[in-house]
């Protein structure tokens, strides 16, 4: 009988963004995208969350924004991005946009679904995704 291999990854546990400011980051995510509040600690760090998605805000300072050995430094910002379901997709883009809010492009069509990019305040993308019916 064979010994089962022990897992590495014992579940997802969050997503990590560098944000610039905790209080404007909590701000955006809580008010503008309807993300609850887990816990604050400003100026370092931050977590909300929207259903069984947590995602971790680090602010300068905190051990998750640490520069790398190498001497980089992690920033806000980048083309890795969560994806967050909506319907009404165009709806949602022109009550944000009245909001003040800034978009990367505009919405995409492809097979999957309809999507577009949209920027917390420290420059992170979130892509809004309407999948196809």
């Amino acid at each position: 009988m064979q010994t089962p291999t022990p897992t590495l990854v014992e579940g997802l546990w969050g997503v990590r963004y560098q944000v610039r400011d905790i209080n404007r980051a909590v701000a955006f995510y809580t008010e503008r995208l309807g993300f609850k509040l887990e816990m604050q600690n400003p100026p370092a760090f931050a977590a909300v969350s929207i259903g069984d998605f947590r995602l971790i805000l680090s602010g300068p300072g905190t051990s998750g924004a640490r520069p790398m050995p190498d001497g980089r430094s992690q920033e806000p910002g980048g083309w890795n991005r969560i994806m967050l379901q909506v319907t009404n997709l165009s709806d949602r883009v022109e009550a944000l946009k009245e909001a003040g809010l800034h978009f990367r492009n505009d919405i995409e069509v492809g097979p999957g679904g309809k999507q577009i990019q949209l920027e917390d305040p420290d420059g992170n993308p979130i892509e809004l995704f309407e999948p196809a019916r």
